[in-house]
């Protein structure tokens, strides 16, 4: 036992997240990994089966606060011979599989967290030495027969391990492997050292029974020869094996929501809170994910809100949009009204300050978990992510015409709200005429866009649904409110006919039926709830819009 070797510190973690009240138990991924450490010989396994080992070389990306560690903490608790586990495990999902007992604290396992530093670290050689050090300490405690010098370098060591003791073979768990990126001491040169570091270690050595490695960019953007080609690289958005391991999916949520329930006396957070502030995230195959941090928090704390930590890359992107970096604030405008803008994020990756092109800098902000990516459009996922984007923007002048449509849909939503259409109308053509790339416009869906601008601060109060249905047909804007006594609004749009005629269909068509929620469930809206008819007129030179604001019920206090 060691400090990386069969060391105790990963279980001593592991055990502390079991006890948490919400705790998600994920050891389902030992049945996808047991396979690549099953039956050393293949080939027998291969006549048997038909099947082989599996590969054994994998890397997990994903944005921070996904769980990676947790998950690399359990499997190095599983695996390792360092501790006996079996109190943990034996409550647990893995211990319902038949190979349970066989793995069960049964392999060598080198477990390194690449985040941590030694004291006042000025170099990228006291970094790498410590490293080499408590890993080299290690082997020569445990493996006091073979001939390993101090000197020798870690692969010749491990190497003299296996030749001497009968093939000994060892799981590398290896967490935050790309930390040392982002450092500034380490610069390119040592940056290029570490990658062939980590190639040497693992590359084509067959001590190595299997390598499981967690970060957050893909090692493309590391690794531009062959050093690390081995590693098949499994992230959210192009890869949909492992995904259900990171993130909680709506069944774990219900569950939480639960246990929440019983426990917690007078309960603060609704199930659909958890939906609006924290889900979005979306996997290759489709199935959508939770901050799983977040909806920890919100249960545990019974308060509803932002449990979003800020980091580096937060800064990174508020760069980006400040310099309007590949002209891409109308696509952060759009994405913040709740339009989805089109990205190819499939081939790109970023490090700090090195974005050029729009889908790298798009990518990046998926990398980092604050933009959500699926058919080919990236969006802001939930509100606790659009939070943070309106408050970058609210508090930055510099962002332009961002920064000018967020104080004026403020104001919008304030003339709405006081039936003020004046002020709508002035508002409304103002950002037509200044602020949005369109001066004509040819239909419903371009007025439609020059709404989404306008009333892009509202997003903070309102679920806002776009052609959601609605009584006998689709509504085109309907809002509903955060807190269910504020105001409901419904919005009709009209080119080429009155704003009479949008206030009609929203009543002909029943659309404030949806404020009461389907039969059994509370209502979505207790306070009045307003139709809203906006109107252009494509003949009219003037550009002149019309609106009207008509209170369809009162407050039901």
């Amino acid at each position: 036992m060691g400090i990386y070797l069969n060391g105790k510190k990963a279980f001593g973690v592991f055990q502390e997240d079991v006890a948490f009240t919400y705790y998600v138990d994920k050891t389902d991924i030992l049945d996808e990994l047991v396979p690549i450490l099953e039956l050393k010989n293949s080939r027998t396994r291969q006549e048997k089966t038909g099947r082989g080992k599996g590969l054994k070389y994998i890397c997990i990306t994903r944005p921070r606060r996904f769980g990676k560690t947790m998950i690399a903490n359990m499997i190095a608790s599983y695996l390792g011979k360092g501790v006996d586990s079996s109190g943990e495990f034996d409550r647990l999902k893995a211990s319902g599989y038949e190979w349970y007992k066989k793995h069960l604290n049964q392999h060598n396992v080198i477990r390194i967290t690449f985040n941590e530093l030694p004291n006042e670290i000025t170099t990228f050689e006291q970094y790498i030495s410590r490293i080499k050090r408590l890993l080299m300490d290690d082997l020569l405690m445990e493996y006091q027969n073979v001939r390993i010098r101090e000197d020798d370098s870690i692969w010749d060591a491990l190497t003299k391990i296996y030749e001497y003791c009968d093939g000994e073979k060892f799981v590398f768990i290896l967490d935050e492997w790309d930390f040392i990126y982002h450092q500034k001491f380490a610069s390119q040169e040592d940056k290029d050292a570490f990658t062939k570091f980590l190639s040497t270690l693992l590359k084509d050595q067959p001590y190595v029974e299997m390598a499981y490695m967690t970060g957050i960019l893909p090692i493309s953007k590391y690794s531009s020869g062959s050093e690390l080609n081995m590693f098949f690289e499994f992230s959210m958005a192009t890869m949909e094996k492992y995904s259900e391991y990171f993130g909680f999916t709506d069944e774990e949520v219900d569950a939480l929501y639960q246990r929440y329930i019983k426990l917690e006396e007078d309960p603060k957070v609704s199930r659909n809170d958890l939906r609006l502030w924290y889900n979005g995230y979306q996997t290759k195959s489709g199935r959508r994910l939770y901050n799983p941090r977040s909806v920890v928090g919100a249960l545990e704390y019974n308060q509803i809100g932002s449990y979003w930590t800020n980091s580096g890359p937060y800064d990174e992107i508020y760069y980006y949009v400040k310099n309007d970096t590949a002209n891409m604030r109308e696509d952060i405008a759009l994405m913040m009204s709740g339009t989805p803008v089109p990205a190819n994020v499939q081939e790109y990756a970023s490090v700090s300050m090195e974005l050029k092109t729009k889908d790298e800098i798009f990518s990046a902000m998926v990398v980092y978990g604050f933009l959500s990516y699926a058919d080919g459009c990236v969006s802001i996922p939930n509100k606790e992510l659009m939070d943070k984007f309106a408050e970058m923007v609210r508090k930055r002048p510099d962002f332009g015409y961002i920064y000018r449509l967020a104080v004026e849909s403020g104001k919008m939503l304030t003339a709405t709200r006081k039936g003020d259409t004046d002020t709508m109308v002035e508002l409304l053509e103002r950002v037509h005429n200044t602020e949005s790339p369109l001066t004509r416009y040819s239909d419903e869906s371009e007025l439609s866009k020059v709404i989404t601008f306008v009333y892009l601060q509202a997003r903070e109060y309102y679920d806002i649904r776009l052609e959601d249905r609605s009584g006998t047909g689709y509504v085109d804007y309907i809002f509903y409110p955060y807190k269910k006594e504020d105001d409901g609004i419904i919005i009709e749009l009209k080119v080429d006919d009155t704003v009479d005629s949008a206030i009609r269909q929203i009543k002909d068509r029943k659309y404030a039926l949806n404020f009461d929620g389907k039969l059994g469930e509370e209502p979505k809206c207790t306070g009045r709830i307003l139709a809203v008819g906006i109107a252009y007129d494509r003949k009219d030179e003037t550009k002149r819009h019309e609106c009207k604001v008509e209170v369809l019920r009162e407050p039901r206090y």
